[in-house]
């Protein structure tokens, strides 16, 4: 008897993991692209908002003005973040649930102090609280993508220490809030790395309340010495969750020593 082919068969028989590894490769490439396209979108969504706020913030004078300028400085970044974030969550990149922030969106006069898990961290948190000041680098202010947005919202330089605690604690009480990462970079040894006495004294000098937002990320994409544009393992996963509120109190090294303490027993592994 002749032997025959099935129909379709093309005189191959398909393993039965082939189809799934197929499937796999695609997907793999599709989060490769898509990982880039979200890099583009916010790199050219920082530059587009940069260079006009660098114009804006040369052209307002000194004053009240510039303290009007630091309200849109501060939403232009804040909606910026949200629309990245946006185009992230569209793509599949990115699967993370911030409405628990909303909560603090219209509180004026608050200390936010997080962990640090990655960079992104800043952008989840920014991008849901349009009223916030943040401590930044002075290495970004010079920046081409980020340097004019941060100096028209009124962030406050970390190099100065003097200069850094007397504007953090203006900016609270005019009532806008004060992002902090206690830990003073991304976290080398998790869950949490010891928190800096400078956050304490900025704090105290504030007078305000610190409210605690617990960030668990499942990558460790843009973690410490992580590299922009490698390509981690997609989506990326995190969980925002507001902790305990605080008052400094009269002794800031317990305060301090609790918060870190506190930090610690929630986000350590189950």
């Amino acid at each position: 008897m002749e032997e025959t082919t099935p129909p379709g068969g093309g005189g191959h028989r398909q393993g039965p993991g082939q189809g799934r590894q197929r499937q796999g490769f695609l997907t793999a490439l599709y989060f490769r692209l898509a990982f880039y396209f979200c890099l583009a979108v916010f790199g050219i969504s920082c530059l587009a908002w940069s260079l006009p706020a660098s114009l804006v913030y040369l052209l307002l004078p000194p004053g009240p003005a510039r303290r009007h300028g630091q309200r849109v400085g501060q939403f232009g970044i804040a909606y910026g973040f949200r629309w990245s974030l946006w185009v992230m969550r569209m793509t599949g990149v990115l699967r993370a649930d911030l409405r628990a922030l909303d909560a603090l969106r219209h509180e004026p006069g608050l200390v936010i102090a997080a962990n640090h898990p990655t960079m992104l961290d800043a952008v989840l948190l920014i991008s849901r609280l349009p009223k916030v000041v943040c401590i930044t680098k002075a290495a970004l202010w010079d920046s081409l993508f980020l340097g004019g947005g941060i100096r028209l919202a009124g962030y406050v330089r970390n190099d100065a220490p003097l200069a850094m605690i007397r504007d953090a604690a203006e900016a609270v009480r005019r009532g806008r809030q004060l992002m902090i990462f206690p830990e003073g970079s991304r976290t080398a040894v998790p869950p949490v790395d010891p928190m800096h006495r400078s956050f304490a004294v900025m704090a105290s000098a504030a007078r305000a309340p610190v409210q605690t937002v617990l960030i668990e990320a499942d990558n460790p994409y843009l973690s410490k010495s992580w590299p922009l544009l490698r390509p981690p393992v997609l989506p990326l996963v995190f969980r925002v969750r507001l902790g305990r509120r605080y008052e400094v109190g009269a002794d800031s090294q317990a305060f301090l020593e609790r918060l870190e303490d506190y930090f610690r027993a929630e986000l350590a592994p189950a």
